[in-house]
């Protein structure tokens, strides 16, 4: 896609700061100057100006406004692209210049795996909230590869619940929490449910599989549980693939810890399995080798604890059977 052409205007080279470029991000995200303002606190017609002013210095249009949408030209998406870098840049050098003068990191970037439930961390964050109230903690949700990604790409200055068996080569540190346990979950309703036996490969070839899309960006993408020719619908998290398979929309595994109050309320039932491996992650938190600031030091203290390891491994509740 070529750029628009514009008329000449008078130019000079206008300097593209962190503010600009956070504009042109938001934008972009939306589409819309009018949201974009709303999510930066502006008045519309302030980052209207300001991004025209910012074409005017540079002689291009960053975003071709012909239709409903706010689009990047070719311009734009370079802009934005390298822009992006620039902001993390800058993010990265205030955390380390903070950091070197208090200790303490500007920000706390946690990625959880999606198979373990977040609610035995949450105490953690008041406790935390208490002690480091100046250190923003930023938490985020990665499956399969992409937690190692997180961590390896500097999204994540720590990872909780990464599978071992998908470690990457590199750099990190790691100590191990225990075993996810999953079961092969379905609806009570769900055809294989009725089959009252071990169900076999080809038994649960013939359904539709829910899956969550592995998040990584970076290393090669995995699956897991799907098997070969079987149709699938991909969730965008474990929590609506959850959902899906309640609503009997198709079948797969499940983290029993997450699992367990549906079945323990009759919603789901695990079925046992003849001919498929039974699915389980012995699970790790890692980090970078780096020496840990204030903050980081609090959390792997916290994560040496038995007691959180089991509430966010161990199964709720009893389970039937």
């Amino acid at each position: 896609m070529s750029t628009p052409a514009r008329p000449a205007m008078p130019s000079g080279i206008a300097p593209i700061t962190p503010e600009l470029l956070t504009m042109v991000d938001a934008i972009a995200r939306h589409g819309s100057f009018a949201r974009a303002a709303r999510e930066l606190g502006k008045v519309p017609s302030a980052v209207t100006y300001a991004v025209r002013k910012l074409e005017d210095g540079l002689d291009v249009l960053l975003f071709d406004r012909s239709g409903h949408r706010a689009r990047l030209t070719e311009a734009g998406e370079t802009l934005l692209e390298d822009g992006r870098v620039v902001l993390q840049s800058l993010d990265d050098l205030a955390c380390r210049v903070k950091r070197v003068a208090t200790g303490w990191e500007v920000e706390l970037r946690i990625a959880v795996s999606a198979v373990l439930p977040l609610d035995p961390l949450y105490d953690l964050m008041r406790e935390f909230e208490a002690v480091a109230s100046a250190t923003t903690l930023r938490f985020s949700t990665e499956v399969l590869s992409g937690n190692w990604d997180a961590l390896m790409a500097n999204r994540a200055d720590l990872v909780i619940g990464a599978d071992a068996a998908g470690a990457p080569a590199g750099a990190y540190r790691s100590q191990p929490m225990g075993d996810t346990q999953f079961g092969f979950c379905v609806a009570p309703h769900h055809p294989l449910a009725a089959l009252n036996r071990p169900l076999t490969s080809e038994d649960i070839r013939a359904h539709c599989a829910i899956v969550v899309a592995d998040t990584s960006r970076n290393l090669p993408p995995r699956t897991r549980g799907v098997l070969q020719n079987q149709a699938m619908i991909v969730m965008p998290t474990m929590q609506a693939k959850i959902d899906a398979q309640v609503r009997g929309l198709g079948c797969g595994h499940l983290p029993l810890t997450l699992a367990a109050p549906y079945i323990t309320q009759g919603l789901l039932v695990v079925c046992p399995t003849a001919d498929v491996v039974p699915l389980t992650e012995h699970v790790v938190y890692a980090w970078r080798p780096e020496a840990p600031g204030q903050a980081l030091k609090w959390w792997l203290a916290r994560l040496q604890s038995p007691r959180l390891c089991e509430a966010l491994l161990g199964v709720r509740d009893a389970l039937p059977g």
